[in-house]
């Protein structure tokens, strides 16, 4: 079912959303780097669900066990088993006959039972958001490897809900990428600064207040609403992607858009960058500043180039290739589909 990806770090998740675990396996990890439960929790505390009134009010503690690949604290290279247990097991909740009478609408039931004629009784199965629980437990493994031997930096935070945006299109602005404080915010934001918007997360007072507003004025119809999470990363070496079918940001694409409920990736400008002139959309290059010239991350392989780009429509990546300056991109997700369950009934009730 295509539950494996990445080549040298592979990550292959397993579980569906109210069965007895979720997790996954990693494989890749290097050896030799310091590994506990505690370097992963943090990241499985922040995905929790219920931390919010306006959140999924499903309660799960989400406690992240390392099944195999570590000893005395230390990777051994071989494959890290991770686990964290469904606590909040509800199958009898989603009435089996009812799910399997009449499938949800905007849900997989219907694609899955078309495809392999027969899914889960209950929840999404493996369409669920609980799958996503291994992708970020091996995440965290990811992050800190590349955290720890590059000195890269990885960030992301609420761009927008429904028609509330941090940086709302205008005609001057039609892209954020164009407009000189977002810029900054992509160069200066830490995971520090967005988590003190626990609601939202999304780094700014008075649009995280309206976005938490917007939410909680759908919930209160038993209605929902999308929005959109962009995802910064600093110091990334020269040199990463291929030139055709292996881009960086096709290889970005592809793991952002398995994610469950997501409907569009943009890389850079994205698509407001089709409305601005080229003129206005290329990136000039200018020469290093002298402070950064010669500088590198915690490891040789990263290292400053002597030409940067005095703005950063491409989003860090040219000709499938990052260029050194900060990647970003933004994902879109859909509103969630579970409100008032109505749909077309399979054969007699």
């Amino acid at each position: 079912m295509g539950s494996t990806f990445g080549n040298h770090f592979k990550v292959t998740t397993y579980g569906e959303s109210h069965c007895l675990s979720v997790g996954c396996i990693v494989d890749g990890c290097p050896p030799g780097m310091a590994l506990a439960e505690e370097d992963i929790q943090p990241q499985m505390t922040r995905r929790r669900p219920g931390q919010s009134a306006i959140t999924t009010p499903r309660d799960e503690k989400d406690r992240v066990e390392i099944q195999s690949g570590t000893e005395f604290g230390i990777t051994l290279g071989t494959p890290i088993g991770l686990r964290v247990m469904n606590e909040n097991q509800r199958p009898k909740n989603y009435g089996n006959q009812t799910m399997d009478l009449y499938p949800r609408p905007s849900h997989a039931d219907w694609t899955y039972l078309e495809k392999y004629g027969v899914k889960s009784s209950s929840g999404g199965g493996r369409s669920s958001a609980r799958e996503t629980i291994g992708r970020v437990a091996a995440g965290a493994i990811a992050e800190k490897y590349l955290r720890d031997a590059y000195g890269i930096e990885i960030v992301a935070f609420v761009a927008s809900v429904g028609n509330e945006f941090l940086f709302p299109p205008t005609p001057e602005h039609p892209t954020a990428a164009t407009n000189p404080d977002y810029l900054k915010l992509i160069e200066t934001i830490d995971r520090n600064k967005v988590d003190k918007f626990l609601q939202v997360r999304c780094p700014d007072i008075k649009a995280s207040l309206r976005m938490e507003k917007l939410v909680a004025d759908f919930k209160e119809r038993k209605d929902s609403i999308g929005g959109t999470v962009t995802c910064v990363i600093r110091n990334s070496p020269n040199g990463l992607g291929e030139p055709c079918f292996d881009k960086l940001e096709a290889t970005l694409a592809h793991a952002m858009l398995s994610i469950p409920a997501t409907k569009e990736f943009e890389i850079g400008s994205g698509f407001g960058g089709c409305q601005v002139p080229g003129s206005i959309h290329n990136d000039p290059f200018i020469k290093v500043p002298p402070a950064l010239a010669g500088k590198g991350g915690l490891n040789p392989l990263v290292q400053r180039s002597r030409l940067t780009t005095k703005t950063n429509n491409s989003g860090g990546i040219q000709g499938g290739i990052s260029n050194g300056a900060p990647i970003y991109f933004s994902v879109a997700f859909k509103p969630p589909a579970t409100t008032v369950l109505v749909g077309v009934a399979l054969g007699p009730a």
